[in-house]
């Protein structure tokens, strides 16, 4: 039994039906076999009982019965499959399957290059025993044979030809590559694993290395370019937010107006109501008592009460009131309106400072404390390039190694000022041109610069920016600007006793925005974010112009002067 039980294959026992290992086996008179359940399904369906192999028609419906000689065979075969089972596996998905078992298809251990075919530990034996099977050659599981074949001789490919740097077969060397370099694949390989990059280096390096190495630096990229979209859509949404937040205010401030003009309204047309009802009462009974006294027969009673019966009423005079009122929601009107120009007055009047042509500026610049605005690179963002000079600052694609510093921000991209202020007024000009993104203004000392903010008074930042043409001031609530044009040079004015922060347009001479009313308790220092570089088209950097008095006066300033 033993030396029969190696004879055992799967193919003697597949059912021609289902192409499976029986399963209940049972024979046919013309001696077929089939499962009971496979044979008795195909009987149902079908016209005449006919054998599905030799195609013997059977006039009556054979009674079938259990095979018990193939059914031990088939058993002792399953026996033999279950016992090899820890060694063999069917292939799961992604695994290389055997070609040549049927039914369940085992994972091949093996894929020979000569017979184009992947094999099971079982069928690999022949390769292994057979001396002219032995010669092939086996290679770890592959799925896609075809590919190693050579396309135009059908031949493995077996060499590597150095002159065009591709894979090819032993008829190509002496046809197509004659006079070309070749060299086995396996040599390339282990060149290609093991050959240093550079002498310097202690040990080989492979070329593998230095592929990996330019793979993480892509993955890095990667990932910086991932930040800064996510950075640019969460500017996008405060921007949008900030547009959002300024209309619905503008809507609730008007509707808040109307309410309280309605109810205003409301109270004085329920007086005037009440006023007149109060006048009919009146009438009414005088009307009564005059019904009365006309009935009355008492000559001397009618005579003592007519005089006072015909004096008129006292009425107002209702048209005069409502001309009264009309007359003082004008001139309510127009003393709202004349508040609101001598606000604007007295906002103007602030900034002219500023604000006056370049014909006068030099007097303006008198008046300001005259402080040279420098980077402080201690200050900086890892992300951050400042200039030697101290005067530009730009956004780097990657981050830099920094020494630890408590005065270095660590997550908002920013940079300082090296000046700080506590007191008088001071001046600075920044050149934002060509850019699409960036932050200005002045920011308390004492914020902290080790966390992720978005900036607003209320943690210390006074800032305008500017994100993709549309400007907002980070207000709170942040409020978008309604521009001509986006400013290609910014002015940022400070008044630190009147707790005053503006931005101007230095070439157009318009003001952009005004913080007022601030409360200055510590040194306040100037603050530039230059945004993403955004594949170079925010790559520019924030420049810090040198604000001087000769550069404003004229020779008509002079001879006024004079």
């Amino acid at each position: 039994m033993s030396a029969a039980s190696c004879l055992l294959s799967e193919d003697q026992f597949l059912c021609s039906i289902c192409l499976d290992v029986f399963t209940d086996p049972v024979s046919t008179p013309c001696g077929h076999n089939f499962c009971k359940n496979c044979i008795s399904q195909h009987w149902d369906i079908s016209e005449r009982c006919q054998c599905p192999v030799c195609k013997k028609v059977f006039q009556t419906r054979p009674e079938l019965h259990t095979n018990t000689f193939i059914s031990d065979m088939v058993s002792q075969f399953r026996r033999k499959v279950s016992s090899s089972g820890s060694e063999q596996q069917a292939a799961k998905t992604g695994e290389v399957p055997c070609d040549i078992c049927t039914g369940t298809k085992l994972k091949a251990l093996k894929s020979c290059l000569v017979c184009l075919a992947s094999y099971c530990q079982t069928h690999l034996e022949p390769h292994l025993t057979a001396s002219r099977l032995k010669r092939h050659q086996l290679i770890d599981p592959e799925e896609n044979l075809e590919g190693r074949m050579c396309v135009k001789h059908d031949q493995p490919l077996e060499l590597f030809c150095k002159t065009d740097q591709t894979c090819v077969c032993m008829l190509c060397s002496v046809i197509d590559h004659k006079t070309h370099a070749f060299v086995p694949l396996r040599e390339e390989y282990e060149g290609k694993k093991f050959v240093p990059l550079r002498e310097e280096y202690e040990g080989p390096k492979s070329e593998l290395v230095k592929t990996e190495a330019e793979i993480q630096q892509m993955i890095q990229k990667t990932r910086l370019k991932i930040q800064e979209i996510k950075e640019e859509k969460a500017e996008g949404v405060q921007v949008f937010t900030a547009l959002k937040e300024s209309v619905d205010r503008c809507l609730n401030e008007l509707i808040k107006e109307i309410e309280d003009k309605q109810e205003t309204t409301e109270k004085q047309a329920e007086g005037f109501i009440k006023d007149l009802e109060q006048e009919i009462s009146e009438l009414m009974k005088r009307s009564s008592e005059v019904e009365q006294l006309s009935h009355s027969k008492d000559h001397l009673h009618l005579l003592q009460s007519f005089s006072s019966l015909k004096a008129a009423p006292t009425t107002k005079d209702w048209t005069e009131t409502l001309r009264r009122r009309m007359n003082e929601l004008i001139k309510e009107m127009e003393d709202k309106q004349e508040t609101t120009e001598k606000q604007d007055e007295e906002r103007q009047l602030i900034h002219s400072t500023i604000l006056l042509g370049v014909h006068a500026r030099h007097k303006v610049l008198s008046m300001l404390s005259k402080v040279d605005v420098t980077l402080d690179p201690d200050t900086a963002h890892p992300e951050l390039i400042v200039s030697d000079d101290g005067k530009q600052v730009q956004r780097s694609d990657n981050r830099k190694e920094c020494p630890h510093n408590p005065k270095r921000f660590s997550k908002f991209v920013c940079v300082l000022g090296k000046q700080s202020f506590s007191s008088g007024r001071f001046y600075f000009e920044v050149q934002v041109k060509d850019k699409t993104k960036w932050i200005l203004g002045v920011v308390r000392e004492s914020v902290n610069r080790k966390e992720a903010i978005t900036p607003s008074p209320e943690k210390g930042y006074w800032t305008v920016a500017e994100h993709k043409n549309i400007c907002v001031a980070l207000d709170k609530p942040q409020v978008h600007l309604s521009l001509q044009s986006v400013p290609e040079k910014v002015g940022v004015f400070v008044d630190y006793e009147e707790g005053l922060v503006s931005f101007h347009d230095v070439d157009h001479a318009t003001l952009v925005y005004s913080f007022t009313g601030c409360s200055f308790m510590e040194k306040l220092c100037p603050l530039f974010y230059p945004g993403v570089n955004d594949d170079g088209k925010n790559s520019s950097p924030l420049t810090i112009c040198p604000v001087m008095m000769g550069d404003c006066i004229s020779d008509d300033d002079e001879d006024d002067d004079n």
